[in-house]
């Protein structure tokens, strides 16, 4: 790897240049990729209401709709802004109650759940259909314009709706959170780093990297919001890591030969390629895991942060040791003395109270487990939007007004007898919550021909194969109550046509709900299972996997179990995203920890000083990667309006302050108790060439040299006598008289001897 490391070090300015050439197509495919805001999309296409929307925009040539209310107008004036409403490109037709009115029976025969249907009050209802998806551009595009050319007695409900000004919410919030996570990681970095410059190179290299992440989704087609929202400052939190380790690399190899910055630029490039391999690779496993989901969504981010990831450790060994090199001496000028002081008092006094730990750790865990089994989740995210959005004022008219919360729509045979028809109908109304059912037969009443209906009304809900029936709900969309209406209906709709569907947004509610249950299982299976072999192959170990796991399962536990005692409810992706990222991160700091102790015990050192040791090392480290981890993820908490995005950056912020609190002070812990089981079951451990050095602190806080350093074992083992030693043979000193430390498993090695 060092030669690797030479090879960035001379072509440096070529490496620079060619990564801000690749930024030009990167900046081209990112103005140019599509952004899905409709999260129901990325359901499966084998479930029967997804099945639905596609027959009913194939037979109906109907995609999306939207629910208008009229307050406060007269009769004509809503005739002219319906008319302007079909003059809109996409909108493929308009149902208002005019339409009923006009039929040339009269008017006292239009049956009465009609009428209410069309009218509240001063208030009167208008459906619009759109011959484009819920959340195609067009049908945002059409939508705008209806908003455009109605009063401001009109508001505008649906799905189409709540996706239009949940896009522009989004465009208007993300450069201003992305900022803000830039500024306040950056700001961070500042304090715990010891240059004012290093943080600035940092999120340089780092944005390169989001930039050509971001920009190489556009041969994907689109990416969902959520992605789109959470890449950049996702990317930004858990590669920062990579560019602190080269640091750190860079610093102690300076320290050893200041002459030559670029020799030993070359030697941190290689250790910190072989110290992130393992690390990056269980960050990306982590990610891959959600491509294992059901739910598409999954498949969308894990894909665009595995390769954030993959790109961060790229530009990390090459970008940002070229950046490095040609600013060193600005490096040099802006230093300032490091506010994090020497770990190693720190470190032992964490050692030396390593049961207090534990038995914080177990007794948490349970309370935290609990709180973690029993999340409360919410499915409709336009209940948490903000209540000054259109969306959500129309929102709140229909539940006043027509006490209408959610929209159903059957597919049901178009051959279907005129009697089940009514029977269907009739059984349907008769479900708790069913407000009203508008349907084809229940515009005439059983008595009245078909042939009466006006045709704008039959071709919306009459096709070559089906009937379209409409059920007003008065209840909202990922509710208990509607999950329980949308099974009854559908036992009732079955009873007269199985083949019939029920679609809408609360029936693909309803599914995405046991989608996302069966995922969240699913997920955390896989990625725990992907980490365990990999820390294992990476350890080569078969506990040290069990116990960073377990370290980092109870952080994440106590993160998600948070919001149980404090009566929050997630939005239903939380717990899946959380997990994975959570895991993927925090192992990073727990290997970062693990390695060196590794390493330390593979010198000869005992249990005590190899913790000890690599817990100093490691805390600086994490602690500067958490903060900004932390840093950048509770300035988008903060700010941004949109639930989704605050409440999941609000676990990501908890999630770096716990990881980090229980990688310093759990971990070492373990590693001190299970210190003998690790070396029966881990390789490198123990250097059967070389016995080493066995430090121990004295109480003055001085190292003493308490055993030997043996470069070669004897062939055999009794090739000496032991029972009469040599006046060399170091003998045992128990002269202190104070108490023996049970942990303390230092030895006098005697060659030959069996002890």
């Amino acid at each position: 790897m060092e030669a690797f490391g030479k090879k960035v070090v001379q072509f440096r300015f070529v490496i620079l240049a060619v990564a801000l050439l690749l930024l030009i197509p990167s900046i081209i495919g990112y103005n140019n990729m599509r952004i899905n805001y409709d999260v129901l999309t990325y359901l499966p296409d084998s479930i029967d209401t997804i099945k639905g929307q596609n027959i009913l925009k194939d037979e109906f040539g109907t995609g999306g709709f939207s629910l208008v209310i009229f307050e406060g107008m007269s009769d004509q004036d809503i005739a002219k802004t319906e008319a302007k409403f079909k003059q809109i490109d996409h909108v493929k037709s308009v149902i208002w109650y005019d339409d009923v009115a006009d039929l040339t029976i009269p008017k006292e025969m239009i049956p009465n759940d009609i009428y209410k249907a069309f009218n509240s009050g001063d208030a009167t209802l208008m459906a619009v259909f759109f011959d484009t998806s819920t959340s195609s551009d067009e049908t945002m595009n059409a939508i705008t314009q209806m908003r455009k050319v109605a009063k401001k007695q009109c508001y505008v409900s649906g799905m189409s709706a709540m996706v239009t000004d949940l896009k522009n919410l989004t465009e208007q919030e993300e450069p201003i959170y992305v900022g803000l996570a830039v500024l306040l990681s950056c700001i961070a970095m500042m304090i715990f780093m010891d240059s004012y410059v290093v943080p600035l190179i940092f999120l340089a290299n780092i944005g390169i990297a989001i930039i050509w992440n971001l920009g190489s989704n556009f041969f994907f087609g689109e990416i969902s919001f959520i992605t789109q929202a959470l890449a950049a400052v996702l990317q930004l939190a858990v590669t920062m890591d990579y560019s602190i380790f080269l640091w750190h690399s860079f610093e102690e190899q300076i320290s050893l030969n200041p002459n030559d910055p670029k020799a030993a630029m070359a030697r941190a490039i290689a250790a910190t390629i072989t110290s992130v391999t393992g690390s990056s690779i269980t960050t990306v496993a982590g990610f891959i895991a959600m491509c294992f989901m059901t739910f598409r969504l999954g498949l969308d981010l894990g894909i665009v942060m595995a390769k954030g990831v993959i790109l961060g450790v790229i530009s990390c060994v090459t970008v940002l040791p070229a950046l490095i090199l040609i600013f060193r001496k600005l490096i040099e000028k802006t230093r300032h003395r490091n506010v994090l002081p020497d770990m190693h008092s720190l470190a032992h006094k964490i050692i030396d109270h390593r049961a207090v730990f534990i038995i914080i750790f177990i007794v948490v865990w349970f309370p935290a487990s609990y709180g973690y089994n029993h999340i409360q989740t919410y499915y409709d995210m336009g209940s948490r939007l903000p209540k000054t959005l259109d969306y959500s004022i129309a929102r709140d008219k229909m539940d006043k007004d027509f006490k209408t919360g959610a929209t159903h729509m059957i597919l049901a045979k178009k051959d279907l007898s005129t009697r089940d028809a009514h029977d269907m109908i009739d059984g349907i109304k008769d479900v708790k919550g069913v407000k009203n059912v508008i349907a084809m037969d229940s515009f005439v009443g059983a008595m009245v021909p078909k042939q009466m209906i006006p045709d704008s009304i039959k071709s919306q809900l009459e096709s070559g194969k089906y009937q379209l029936m409409i059920i007003n709900s008065q209840y909202q969309t990922g509710t208990p109550k509607v999950n329980k209406q949308i099974t009854q209906i559908n036992k009732v709709m079955k009873r007269y046509d199985k083949t019939a569907m029920l679609i809408g947004e609360a029936p693909c509610t309803k599914d995405l709900i046991t989608i996302a249950n069966h995922d969240f299982n699913v997920v955390n299976a896989v990625s725990i299972a992907m980490i365990f072999v990999i820390i294992a192959l990476v350890l080569q170990s078969i506990t040290l996997p069990i116990i960073l796991v377990a370290v980092i399962e109870f952080a994440i536990f106590i993160n998600l179990g948070i919001p149980f005692y404090t009566h929050t409810t997630l939005v239903f992706i939380a717990s899946i995203c959380i997990s994975t990222i959570q895991l993927g991160a925090t192992v990073d700091y727990a290997i970062l920890m693990t390695t060196r102790y590794k390493t330390e015990r593979y010198g000869g050192k005992n249990k005590h000083d190899a913790i000890e040791t690599a817990l100093a090392f490691a805390i600086p480290s994490v602690i500067v990667s958490a903060a900004s981890f932390f840093a950048a993820t509770f300035g988008v908490a903060v700010y941004s309006n949109i639930d989704i995005i605050s409440s999941l950056c609000t676990l990501l912020a908890r999630g770096a302050i716990i990881s980090m609190l229980s990688v310093i002070f759990i971990l070492p812990s373990l590693l001190m108790i299970f210190d003998g089981v690790i070396i029966k079951t881990s390789r490198g451990f123990i250097n059967k060439e070389k016995v080493g050095l066995g430090m121990r602190k004295a109480d003055d806080g001085h190292e003493t040299q308490v055993f030997s350093e043996i470069e070669t074992l004897p062939s055999h083992p009794f090739d000496q006598d032991v029972t009469n030693p040599t006046p060399t043979d170091p003998e045992p000193d128990d002269s202190s008289g104070g108490p023996h430390d049970p942990d303390d498993d230092t030895r006098i090695f005697i060659p030959g001897s069996s002890k």
